[in-house]
């Protein structure tokens, strides 16, 4: 079983949310927001490249545009073994967050 790291699940479900509107900095800054801190640039980058490496994530290039002098974005969109592996880390986290005793301190997952 190949686990994903927490930032590795964190990106795959910013590319499911954003669907057609995920590049690179709308995936950083959605992030951002979620986690209530801002996110360097290679923290976004260097997971994202990795995922597409491991065959979880395809990527393609818009055309250039006048707005971001004449670069595109590089958009990002889930594989199947994508979804896959989003499958397998939310059924570990199902199985390990299950049936937790109560240890003093008031708060006891439902």
């Amino acid at each position: 079983m190949d686990l994903l790291s927490r930032m590795e699940e964190l990106i795959l479900l910013a590319v499911w949310k954003l669907q057609d509107e995920a590049y690179g900095l709308e995936i950083r800054l959605h992030l951002s927001e979620i986690l209530g801190r801002e996110l360097s640039v290679g923290a976004v980058y260097v997971p994202l490249k990795r995922l597409k490496k491991r065959g979880y994530l395809s990527s393609w290039d818009s055309e250039p545009t006048d707005e971001r002098g004449g670069r595109s974005k590089r958009f990002f969109k889930l594989t199947a073994k994508g979804v896959n592996a989003l499958q397998e880390v939310h059924s570990v986290q199902e199985k390990t967050w299950r049936n937790l005793p109560d240890i003093g301190l008031g708060w006891v997952p439902a």
